[in-house]
């Protein structure tokens, strides 16, 4: 099967789009990509949900970016691909797909919605949400295949559109499994760390509360990469604490290493709607990596980690810090996990994720699980 990746994704940032592609490419098909990444950070785009006015400051890059899509994209149709794949952020891009390869199978890679999306960034205005809400019914409209990341995200999919998802966990590239081995030398202190945008989803004050709880303790380290819109809050929140470092950034080729330093991964704690139904990408890394999961307690998260994981109620950082200390005061439970999640079925490899895209027997039916 031929297939072509197309879009103005960022892999680097958000690697979902990576791990469609490479188990496609793990089962022999032809995979080539059709990419012209666009630049604007999330930063940018939060800010372009809450004031449209700064649309030109981030529209340029993608007129440009959507130019060369345009002219790669109509040279690509020649060799009539069997598959398109839209990768993460594609709202905007699959309408390009479906003009440019017609009757081809294009699959909108839909992890977010981008309504729901701003309404877990808070954006409140009811014009705002009105257009992001057709802007999801207009990307929808133009896929063959839609693929989301949880059940719970079906939800969000039209009745008369959920015959055409296709379930799909977010999976892991292969780096993160290359640092499966390592592990820091000694159980004390207790390493940290979390990875993300600080949004509401990520519930980052929550993390912050519990840093500031545990400031005292030098047998629990925080490192905390990342920047966001709730980051001062988080600052605010964990205090004076010595034993946090705050990371604005860390190359994507080298968050695999800088993972493998510590022994503990944390998810998700916000408690927004969204967050009860979606698995970070941070977690299945996590899985891949052998790290010890804490996240919050939520049915998608439950479902994938088993026994594996640790979990504690969205948003209760008293709840987080009394998990945390467990794990620092207790180094063979700790080791009894990082045991467990070595032994558990999440299966989160590529490979196996993506059958469902190519197997005849489920292209055009509602897939459950990979």
């Amino acid at each position: 099967m031929r297939v072509v990746g197309f879009g103005t994704y960022d892999s680097a940032r958000h690697p979902r789009v990576a791990v469609l592609l490479d188990g496609l490419r793990w089962h022999g098909h032809d995979v080539r990509e059709i990419n012209r990444p666009w630049t604007a950070d999330t930063a940018s785009r939060v800010r372009l949900l809450h004031s449209p006015r700064s649309i030109g400051k981030v529209i340029f890059p993608l007129l440009t970016a959507w130019s060369q899509l345009l002219f790669d994209g109509f040279r690509e149709r020649r060799s009539h691909p069997d598959m398109v794949v839209v990768g993460y952020l594609g709202h905007f891009d699959v309408l390009l797909a479906r003009l440019i390869f017609g009757k081809r199978r294009i699959v909108l890679d839909h992890l977010v919605s981008a309504r729901t999306t701003a309404i877990d960034r808070r954006v409140d205005s009811r014009v705002t949400l009105a257009v992001l809400g057709v802007v999801d019914q207009a990307a929808l409209a133009c896929a063959g295949t839609i693929v989301v990341d949880t059940p719970e995200r079906l939800a969000e999919i039209p009745v008369r559109r959920r015959d055409d998802v296709v379930v799909l966990p977010v999976g892991a590239t292969s780096q993160w499994r290359a640092v499966a081995h390592m592990w820091p030398a000694s159980p004390s202190p207790l390493r940290v760390v979390f990875v993300g945008v600080y949004t509401p989803l990520h519930g980052t004050i929550t993390i912050g509360e519990a840093i500031g709880a545990l400031r005292h303790r030098g047998d629990i380290v925080f490192t905390m990469i990342g920047t966001g819109q709730d980051r001062p809050a988080t600052e605010l929140a964990a205090g004076s604490s010595d034993y946090v470092t705050w990371i604005d950034w860390v190359d994507p080729a080298e968050l695999p290493s800088v993972l493998g330093g510590h022994h503990v991964a944390l998810g998700i704690f916000g408690t927004t709607s969204k967050a009860q139904n979606v698995v970070p990408t941070k977690v299945y890394q996590a899985i891949a990596a052998s790290r010890v999961v804490v996240t919050s307690e939520t049915s998608p998260q439950r479902r994938l980690l088993g026994d594996a994981g640790v979990f504690v109620s969205p948003g209760d950082s008293a709840h987080l810090v009394k998990a945390l200390t467990s794990l620092a005061e207790h180094p063979s439970e700790l080791m009894a996990m990082r045991a467990q999640m070595q032994r558990s079925e999440c299966d989160v490899r590529p490979e196996a994720l993506v059958r469902p895209l190519f197997s005849r027997s489920t292209i055009g039916k509602r897939v459950m699980h990979p």
